[in-house]
């Protein structure tokens, strides 16, 4: 009968012998950074690790030792890459930073651009973010508003990126590609649906109500409720508040925010009366600028990968060992390249971090368009 206590004797030693190994293959492999660093080569071979891994297969006997050693070098390999990620960063001549640090953003005297009209939840963002001693304008897609900045017709851009009921604003993630802007804060904004109407207006006034098609259907319990009331469809809620404001009758009601009908002045009927109490979308604030606050903590990024097996996971990897949190992953279809995608990652740091420029050195080397988005 195997003696379970022995077995186990004989893994620790055996476990013993490949660390001391591994060690002596690191000491190696940094002789291997410092030879690179000399003569400029870069860390990352692709052609000679997968020459290398197929050799290495092919000396283990049967079929799941063999593809075990793959995985096995696989990861040793990308371990050796990652420390001599960390020597060329400490090099005096590494690259220079593409990102500025500055103690704070400006939020006084400046020009904002927000999509949509007065009152809309983006100029609520704006308001909340940059407060209310700046100028401001109006645009009617968030293309005109990337197309401001990039013009230099506003300093900041406000952009709707994410909802918490509704998911990802897609065209915002597909234009942080087309345009070579930074994100550098972010502003989180409850949905809150109210019904708006003109003041003095009692519920058994109204006969119309006029909203987004969204915010209709996320307060469709409240509207169910009152089967009297005809809905209309319409561009926006704040657009729907303004045309309460200008038609004057009391038979009609808007669902919009309370920033509308404050804006409008027009008097909340009923607050409260979306469905799902914890609706909020999260505004992202976009500039031409390449700038970050030193206490920034989140960083966003985005990247393409080639076809093989394995190329999400190693990228992953960078922010595992470098002990980064990741907070978001979204994929997004790659126009024109059927089948292939830019993956966006949102992660805890700061640019200043040598984790953070571990990480970002790594990325940058193994994956294809890499971009930072921000840090913030």
């Amino acid at each position: 009968m195997l003696d379970l206590t022995q077995l186990r004797d004989e893994i620790d030693s055996i476990d013993g012998q490949i660390v001391r190994l591994f060690e002596e293959r690191m000491a190696v492999s940094e002789k291997v950074a410092r030879f690179k660093i000399e003569t400029g080569k870069p860390v990352f071979d692709p052609k000679r690790e997968k020459e290398k891994l197929d050799a290495l297969s092919r000396q283990a006997s049967g079929e799941f030792n063999s593809r075990g050693i793959y995985e096995l070098y696989r990861q040793i390999i990308a371990i050796s890459r990652k420390r001599q990620y960390q020597l060329i960063g400490k090099q005096p001549d590494s690259a220079k930073p593409l990102f500025t640090p500055v103690e704070a953003l400006k939020k006084e005297g400046v020009t904002v651009v927000f999509q949509g009209v007065e009152g809309a939840y983006s100029y609520a963002a704006m308001h909340t973010f940059f407060g209310k001693d700046i100028q401001s304008f109006h645009v009617d897609t968030w293309k005109d508003a990337m197309e401001a900045i990039k013009n230099q017709k506003a300093d900041f851009a406000v952009l709707p990126i994410e909802n918490s009921t509704a998911g990802i604003v897609q065209d915002n993630y597909d234009l942080l590609t087309r345009y070579d802007h930074v994100i550098v804060g972010e502003q989180i904004i409850p949905c809150q649906h109210a019904l708006v109407g003109l003041p003095g207006t009692s519920l058994g006034q109204i006969r119309d109500v006029y909203s987004h098609p969204q915010a209709l259907m996320q307060c469709r319990e409240f509207l169910e409720a009152h089967r009297e009331w005809n809905t209309h469809e319409f561009g926006n809620t704040a657009a729907a508040a303004k045309k309460i404001a200008e038609d004057k009758d009391r038979t009609q009601a808007a669902i919009s925010s309370p920033y509308a009908a404050d804006f409008f002045g027009l008097a909340v009927l009923k607050e409260n009366i979306y469905t799902n109490a914890g609706n909020s979308t999260r505004f992202i604030i976009v500039t031409k600028e390449k700038i970050y606050c030193r206490d920034a903590g989140k960083i966003s990024v985005s990247y393409e990968l080639l076809h093989e097996s394995g190329s999400l996971y190693n990228s992953l990897s960078h922010f595992i060992y470098n002990g980064l949190n990741m907070t978001k992953i979204e994929s997004r279809p790659i126009f024109g390249r059927n089948w292939e995608y830019r993956f966006f990652v949102d992660f805890e740091g700061n640019l200043s971090d040598s984790a953070v420029k571990n990480a970002l050195r790594g990325l940058e080397a193994e994956t294809r368009n890499f971009r930072i988005h921000g840090n913030y």
